[in-house]
């Protein structure tokens, strides 16, 4: 695996690409994908999103809710 990034918009856009990658670089989504409930808020700020690696070699990304304030960052285990 490749250095993962140290800022949180850089960890979210690497996941994306990944993500987009892993289903042969594009998927189709609704618009109501990228309604404010949704997203979270304008911006995406209401959520975080994590990624565990599993057992199997596998990684799994999956949304969370954002901790509180702006201290959030990128934090590995």
């Amino acid at each position: 695996m490749t250095r993962l990034p140290h800022r949180p918009e850089d960890m979210s856009h690497a996941m994306l690409i990944a993500i987009l990658m892993h289903h042969g670089g594009s998927m189709e989504l609704p618009a109501s994908a990228f309604s404010a409930d949704a997203l979270g808020g304008l911006d995406g700020s209401w959520h975080a999103v994590a990624m565990e690696p599993q057992p199997d070699g596998t990684m799994r990304i999956s949304v969370r809710p954002r901790p509180d304030g702006d201290e959030g960052g990128v934090v590995t285990l």
